[in-house]
């Protein structure tokens, strides 16, 4: 009886410094800044109303996949947004048959 509740004091031990540990790990998560963020941000300012940065690129999403990619990188056929010029023509082989 007396290993019984040895174990599960054990048990008890290990799932409290499991949780602990993960708590510690996700704090800044929880406080709105990843690990690692810019220094200078305030972490009580809400994910929306932050500004996305200048450099930032637009992203478009591909007409055949569905891939999302830079918009610069983007191959424009009949008004439409592709990843490559092969999705590009593949559509237009889709249309033309």
């Amino acid at each position: 009886m007396m290993r019984l509740i040895v174990w599960i004091a054990v048990a008890i031990l290990v799932i409290w410094a499991v949780r602990s540990k993960v708590r510690a790990m996700m704090a800044p998560y929880r406080e709105g800044v990843a690990p690692g963020a810019a220094p200078g941000r305030n972490p009580t300012q809400p994910q929306a109303a932050r500004r996305v940065p200048d450099d930032a690129e637009h992203m478009s999403c591909c007409a055949a996949c569905g891939l999302y990619f830079p918009a610069s990188e983007a191959v424009r056929v009949d008004g439409r947004d592709y990843c490559s010029p092969a999705h590009a023509h593949q559509t237009s082989l889709h249309k033309a048959g």
